[in-house]
């Protein structure tokens, strides 16, 4: 798995607006970082480890052991007392909107929103998601390459980003973000500006899905973003229709796995998974409405349910996604039990989407979990079993490595909490107080200590 800074040097440079805006970048981190008297939570485990000391070594895991590890005091060596705190994986989020979910519906369809506004709104949106101890991220849409390079350069704080880059939606399907007045390319000419922001590619038919898909790719897609079913955040289609043909559908997969990864959809409703299942999809997204026979398909073949816990409806939102939310909302108390039951392989995520306030309760989503898992499950969840699907992009992946572990090997994306989320698992809600040491990369991106 490499990382492929070279292919967005013009990206980068259009995007330097974020390195004077932002002064993200820091000085050189310690290479050598030693945790002495924590216990681990690794990943799997149902039980915290014991009193242990662990040795990072640039950006690796390098040794884990419940005797003193002697280092050599020098500047470039960080000893933290873990002091009986809990030193566990950084958390994954597996469907994120980094753009749309720095920007409201107001911002996006204001005239004056440009390139460098959503990007410099992206950015800080970028280094909260990481401080909340969110270390790596799977961006589920959206413009995303330029912010992913900043980041990887270290040229601004983030999390890691598996992008899929602009989604790829039929015409009146859930990525067709065309205002009223936006008439059709095929048949008038003009390129939709959500288009041309890098938001969605609107592709009919086997050839354009085909072209769409591969674009993508060559920017640095780790997977593929499609639209299979109506949506509760878009004007133009109900929540019940599917979207996109067999063919359509086979297409993306094909093109998406003649570059060794696969293609992920946002859908709703069993006839949209049957179809996608069918198709080659390795990925569902959303899925609340489906029901046992469909589940019982997705463990047959092998594939992967991203989903997510929906807070209510609030007074605030559109009478219509009001409506258009309401089956969601009732199916995913049956959705949850039901998929673990039948042993889904589950994946958790936010996707927040025009409602820039939601991201500082990024963590607050994960406690809610208990009413269906353990707190062992809970974390395993969010670290290990995410660091999986992101796996699934096998040489697309942009990073290589182990994640979502701590083990010998792994890479150092590592939290240092105050207390034991498995006996609170409140404790993560709470990153500000809670989180004493935040490292990506093993680079520490916040001690309080």
């Amino acid at each position: 798995m490499r990382a492929t800074i070279n292919r967005y040097t013009v990206p980068l440079i259009l995007f330097g607006f974020l390195i004077s805006a932002v002064g993200y970048a820091k000085d050189a981190e310690p290479s050598v970082v030693l945790f002495e008297n924590v216990r681990i939570f690794d990943g799997t485990s149902s039980a915290l480890s014991a009193p242990s000391n662990v040795l990072v070594r640039g950006n690796v895991i390098e040794r884990i052991t419940t005797d003193p590890i002697p280092v050599d005091r020098r500047a470039d060596t960080r000893i933290i007392q873990g002091e009986g705190r809990t030193l566990m994986p950084g958390l994954i989020d597996v469907h994120v909107h980094m753009t749309f979910g720095a920007l409201s519906m107001t911002d996006l369809m204001s005239p004056d929103l440009t390139p460098a506004k959503a990007g410099a709104a992206a950015a800080r949106n970028a280094e909260e998601t990481l401080l909340r101890g969110f270390t790596s991220v799977r961006d589920a849409g959206g413009p995303i390459f330029e912010l992913k390079a900043a980041i990887d350069a270290g040229q601004i704080s983030g999390p890691r980003i598996w992008p899929s880059g602009a989604t790829v939606s039929q015409t009146a399907g859930h990525g067709d973000f065309r205002m009223p007045h936006e008439r059709s390319r095929r048949f008038f000419g003009e390129v939709s500006r959500a288009e041309q922001m890098g938001a969605t590619f609107i592709a009919d038919g086997r050839d354009d899905v085909l072209t769409a898909v591969r674009e993508n790719l060559r920017f640095g897609a780790s997977q593929i973003k499609l639209m299979a079913g109506g949506g509760t955040s878009s004007a133009y289609d109900p929540i019940d229709v599917t979207q996109y043909t067999l063919d359509e559908m086979r297409a993306a997969v094909e093109a998406a796995e003649d570059w060794g990864t696969y293609v992920t959809v946002h859908a709703y409703t069993p006839r949209a998974v049957q179809r996608a299942i069918e198709a080659g999809v390795k990925v569902i997204d959303h899925g609340q409405m489906l029901d046992e026979e469909t589940l019982k398909m997705m463990v047959e073949h092998g594939v992967w349910l991203s989903t997510q816990v929906l807070r209510s409806s609030t007074p605030d939102m559109d009478p219509q996604r009001v409506a258009k939310r309401q089956p969601v909302l009732e199916g995913q108390a049956r959705l949850w039990p039901m998929a673990r039951d039948l042993d889904v392989k589950l994946a958790w995520g936010t996707d927040f989407l025009f409602e820039p306030d939601l991201n500082k309760e990024q963590n607050s989503y994960i406690p809610p979990l208990a009413e269906w898992f353990s707190a062992a499950e809970i974390l395993k969840l969010v670290t290990h079993d995410n660091a999986q699907l992101l796996a699934l992009s096998g040489l697309r992946s942009p990073y290589s490595g182990t994640l979502g572990v701590v083990e010998n090997g792994a890479l150092a994306d590592l939290l240092l909490v105050d207390g034991d989320p498995l006996s609170d698992i409140t404790l993560l809600a709470d990153p500000e107080n809670n989180f004493i040491v935040i490292m990506k990369d093993g680079k520490l991106v916040k001690d309080i200590l």
